[in-house]
């Protein structure tokens, strides 16, 4: 196959993989999946996390493409290496970035750097799974947008703390 629709393919697939890896944080990792993903949300000890396991499950299926794609079935292999760029993409951007998991220290001062770098700290600055914002890797809303999304929770999150709080003082207590 002629060298351009390769390298289309790997185009699309970090594309495709962006979209992908927003779904599966969004919809597994802050699910079901929160048992090796809660590490993540955690301070870490040591070099590596629980939720590093979602890396090599990936990286897995990266190598199997990449085996089968070598052996017979072209476009296959061309779909791993996709696969494979993205998760370079991703640990130079999260990990190492916006997660300072390496041994020199930069924070971005402005553009898309800045940005990516703002939106995955307010995804941290909600504390649990629930009504997190900003679910990429490579792609980042505006910060306005992520900044209006987390008012709103600490707006709803005050709201049922002054219910909860109303339900309590209208409820009778027990005295014997």
């Amino acid at each position: 196959m002629p060298w351009i629709i390769n390298l289309l393919i790997v185009v699309v697939m970090v594309l495709v993989m962006e979209i992908v890896a927003t779904a599966m944080h969004k919809y597994v990792m802050h699910r079901w999946g929160w048992g090796w993903h809660q590490s993540h949300h955690e301070t870490r000890h040591g070099i590596f996390e629980v939720n590093d396991l979602y890396a090599l499950v990936f990286a897995g299926i990266a190598i199997v493409l990449i085996f089968a794609g070598s052996h017979g079935l072209w476009p296959l292999q061309w779909i791993g290496a996709g696969m494979t760029l993205y998760g370079v993409i991703y640990f130079i951007l999260h990990d190492g970035l916006v997660h300072q998991r390496w041994p020199f220290r930069y924070v971005p001062r402005k553009g898309y750097l800045r940005r990516l770098y703002l939106a995955h700290h307010f995804h941290h600055a909600v504390r649990g799974k629930e009504d997190c914002v900003s679910f990429g890797f490579i792609y980042a809303p505006p910060v306005e947008k992520i900044q209006a999304q987390l008012k709103d929770y600490k707006k709803r999150q005050r709201a049922t703390a002054a219910a909860t709080k109303q339900r309590n003082a209208e409820s009778p207590t027990v005295n014997d």
